[in-house]
C-alpha cells in the first residue's frame, strides 16, 4: 500500500488516497484500486480525513492498542546509544516524519535497515538478524532476508517522489544545489539499465549511472536519479529540469560540473530561468578571448585571494541565446547576460605540470610496447609523431608545439554562472560540489553499494532508496562532526562505536533502566547537537 496526492486544478484542493496494487487476473496486469482517506492541509502538510475515513477509525479502535510505550515482555539488555542519535537526527531533519507520511506502513523497518548500513561498515544485509539482537532499533523486530526483499520490492515510485519533495521543501529556498553522477558496476542481465560505460577510471564496464543532489550549505542529499550506463553527464541536465518542474522547485540555483556544460543545456537552464554555476573548458572559443586578454592581469596582485591561494576576475559576458520554437517553426535569439570567472592557481600549475609529464610518459610507453588504449587515440597523435622504417625500426618523435600550446594553460580554469559576480563567491558556491563526491564514496563503500547484490529491478529501486535514506544521516553525523572538529579525535567509525556501548535494560517487573553514560559521551552527543540520552 501506498499514498498518492493528486491535486484538483479548479479548487486548489490536494486529495490524498490510499492506493492498494493488486494483480488482474483477466487483464494479466497490475492494476491499483485507490480509496479517498482525506485532504492535504496546504500549512501543515498534515492528512485531514473524510468522514467516512474518520468512521473507519472509530470502528477499527476497539482493534487498536492504547498509545504509548511497547509493553515489556521479556528481560532484555541491548545497545542503545547509536541508535538513540539516529533517532535524534532523524526528528531533526525530518526525515521519520516524511517516510512516516509517504510510507505509513514501512517506515520503521525502512529506517532500521539505515541504521544497520551505517552502524554496521561494509556489512551485507543478511547480518541484520545477528545485529537487531543485540540493538535498539525502531521497528524493533527481525526483518529475515526474504522481508528485506519485500520491503524493497513494496517501496514504489510515488512514495518515493513525495518523500523527495518533503526533504527537498526543507531546505529550497536556503542553499545552491550541487549535481554529479557516479557510476555502479553490474555484471547481472537483470537489470535493462545495465550499459558499458567508462567509469571515472576510463573503464569499459557494464554499469548504471547514479545521479545525486546535494544541498551546498546543509550538506546532504535529497534527491537522486539511477540512469542506464550508458548516459553521459551532458545529457542529464534536460531531465534534470523537468523533474524540478514536477517536484515543484522553482527559485532553485544549481551547481554543475563541467562534464555537463553544453551550448543546449546552457540555454535550457536560461529558458527554465534556472541560476546556475557550471564549469567550463578554456578551450571554448568566448572563454580563449577573454582569457588572452585577461592572461597577464590574472596574475596581478590585487586579484589574489589568499584564502583560495589563486587569483581570479570576473567578466560580463553577453550568452547567445538560442530557443527552438515547434509551434512556429522557427529559432527564438536573444542574448542574455552572464558571468565568465577566470582563475589562476600556481599550486595547481605546477601539479598539472608533473600530471602531464606522467601523462606524455605513459602515451609514449604506450606507443613504444604497442598497447594504445581506445580512449587514448586523439592524444597519441596529438602529442607523438610515430614513423616506422625497415632499416631504423619504430620512430617516435614528440610534437614541442603541441606540449608547449598544453603548458600555456597549466594553472587555469574557469566558470560561468547567471547569477553570482564574484569571482571568489561563485568559486566558494562551485567547490562546494565536492560534499557530492564524498557522498557517493559514502555510498559505495561505508553502506556497502558498490555491487548492487540484488536480483530483480523492483528490489534494486527498493534498495537504492533505502540507501539514500541511510545516507542522508550519515551526511548529517559528518557535516556535524566536521563543524565541531570532532575529526580531530574520531573517525566516523570510532565515533559511533563510542556511543554504541551505552546500553538500555529491559525488564517486565522494573521498566527500562539506562546504562552508564560517561562525559566523554555526553560530550560527543552535546557536539553533535543532541542531548545526551535520559530515561
Amino acid at each position: 500500500m501506498s499514498i498518492v496526492y493528486q491535486k484538483n486544478k479548479q479548487t486548489g484542493v490536494t486529495y490524498v488516497y490510499e492506493n492498494r496494487p493488486y494483480w488482474d487476473k483477466d487483464k494479466k496486469q497490475s492494476r491499483a484500486k485507490r480509496t479517498l482517506i482525506g485532504k492535504l492541509d496546504p500549512e501543515t502538510g498534515e492528512i485531514v480525513p473524510t468522514r467516512s475515513y474518520k468512521k473507519e477509525i472509530v470502528q477499527d479502535s476497539s482493534q487498536l492498542k492504547k498509545r504509548g510505550p511497547v509493553a515489556i515482555t521479556r528481560i532484555r539488555r541491548s545497545f542503545f546509544g547509536a541508535s538513540y542519535l539516529l533517532d535524534q537526527i532523524g526528528m531533526t531533519t525530518g526525515i521519520r516524519d516524511d517516510l512516516k507520511a509517504c510510507f505509513p506502513e514501512h517506515y520503521k523497518q525502512i529506517i532500521s535497515i539505515a541504521y544497520f548500513l551505517i552502524l554496521e561498515e561494509s556489512n551485507a544485509l543478511s547480518r541484520f538478524s545477528h545485529w537487531q539482537r543485540l540493538h535498539i532499533h525502531p521497528y524493533g523486530k527481525d526483518l529475515p532476508s526474504q522481508r528485506i526483499s519485500e520491503l524493497f520490492q513494496s517501496i514504489d515510485e510515488e512514495s518515493r517522489m513525495a518523500f523527495f519533495k518533503k526533504q527537498g521543501k526543507r531546505r529550497i529556498e536556503k542553499e545552491c544545489w550541487a549535481f554529479d553522477i557516479t557510476s555502479i558496476s553490474s555484471y547481472s542481465l537483470a537489470f535493462r539499465q545495465v550499459k558499458k560505460g567508462r567509469n571515472k577510471e576510463h573503464d569499459w564496464l557494464p554499469q548504471i549511472n547514479l545521479a545525486l543532489l546535494f544541498g551546498e550549505e546543509s550538506k546532504l542529499p535529497f534527491y537522486y536519479r539511477k540512469l542506464a550506463g550508458n548516459i553521459t553527464d551532458v545529457k542529464t541536465v534536460r531531465q534534470l529540469m523537468a523533474e524540478f518542474d514536477v517536484m515543484g522547485y522553482k527559485k532553485v540555483s544549481v551547481i554543475l560540473d563541467r562534464g555537463f556544460y553544453s551550448k543546449e543545456n546552457i540555454n535550457l537552464l536560461f529558458k527554465n530561468h534556472q541560476k546556475f554555476i557550471i564549469g567550463v573548458k578554456l578551450g571554448l572559443k568566448y572563454v580563449k578571448e577573454v582569457l588572452e586578454e585577461e592572461r597577464e592581469n590574472l596574475q596581478l596582485w590585487p586579484n589574489l585571494q589568499t584564502q583560495f591561494g589563486a587569483y581570479g576576475i570576473c567578466r560580463t559576458i553577453k550568452w547567445d541565446y538560442e530557443q527552438h520554437r515547434p509551434y512556429k517553426g522557427d529559432v527564438d535569439k536573444d542574448q542574455r547576460r552572464a558571468y565568465l570567472h577566470l582563475f589562476y592557481n600556481p599550486e595547481k600549475a605546477s601539479r598539472e605540470q608533473m600530471e602531464m609529464n606522467d601523462y606524455l610518459t605513459s602515451l609514449h610507453n604506450d606507443l613504444l610496447e604497442g598497447t594504445k588504449k581506445d580512449y587514448r587515440l586523439k592524444d597519441y597523435d596529438k602529442y607523438f609523431e610515430v614513423a616506422s622504417t625497415p632499416k631504423r625500426g619504430l620512430k617516435i618523435s614528440p610534437k614541442e608545439d603541441a606540449m608547449r600550446e598544453a603548458t600555456r594553460n597549466y594553472g587555469y580554469f574557469a566558470l560561468l554562472s547567471n547569477e553570482v559576480k564574484d569571482p571568489f563567491e561563485a568559486l566558494s558556491l562551485y567547490r562546494s560540489k565536492d560534499i557530492v563526491e564524498k557522498g557517493f564514496g559514502n555510498l559505495k563503500e561505508r553502506l556497502n553499494f558498490r555491487r548492487m547484490q540484488v536480483s530483480s529491478e523492483l528490489s534494486l529501486n527498493g534498495k537504492l532508496f533505502v540507501e539514500f535514506v541511510a545516507l542522508i544521516y550519515l551526511s548529517y553525523i559528518k557535516k556535524k562532526m566536521q563543524d565541531a572538529g570532532l575529526f580531530e579525535k574520531w573517525t566516523l567509525q570510532g565515533l559511533l562505536d563510542e556511543l554504541d556501548t551505552i546500553e538500555r535494560f529491559e525488564c517486565p517487573e522494573h521498566g527500562r533502566l539506562l546504562g552508564e553514560v560517561t562525559k566523554k559521551q555526553e560530550s560527543i552527543y552535546q557536539a553533535l547537537g543532541v542531548e545526551p540520552p535520559s530515561l
